[in-house]
């Protein structure tokens, strides 16, 4: 294990909040407006923090260099006051680590038949 994984694995369990911060960046760099939107379109609407969670979300999120300030895309060509995010090494394999940590509760579920089905 590495120092990093040690790192990652003290940040866990990932609040929700964290958890959708971290996939919204996973992709592509964003600033919050468009984090809020792709955590929108994701969760069919479900999940949408409202901006005093998701700003201080992502001020934790800073400070704990799970994420940092990432340069404008494009040239800058948009809003001069919007900025952007992008994850950090760290942030990576936390959101990694949390998302087997969730798959291995979900087979567990699963096996004991608490998953709907989609019928």
């Amino acid at each position: 294990m590495t120092k990093l994984d040690d790192q990652a694995r003290r940040l866990l369990p990932l609040t929700p909040a964290v958890y959708h911060i971290l996939l919204a960046l996973a992709d592509e760099d964003r600033h919050g407006l468009g984090i809020m939107q792709d955590m929108e379109r994701r969760t069919g609407g479900k999940v949408l923090p409202g901006p005093g969670t998701l700003y201080g979300t992502i001020k934790r999120l800073l400070e704990a260099d799970l994420i940092d300030e990432a340069r404008r895309p494009g040239g800058g060509q948009d809003d001069p006051r919007r900025r952007y995010y992008r994850l950090t090494r760290l942030g990576r394999r936390a959101a990694s680590l949390e998302t087997d940590r969730l798959a291995t509760l979900l087979r567990i579920a699963q096996d004991k038949q608490l998953q709907r089905n989609a019928s």
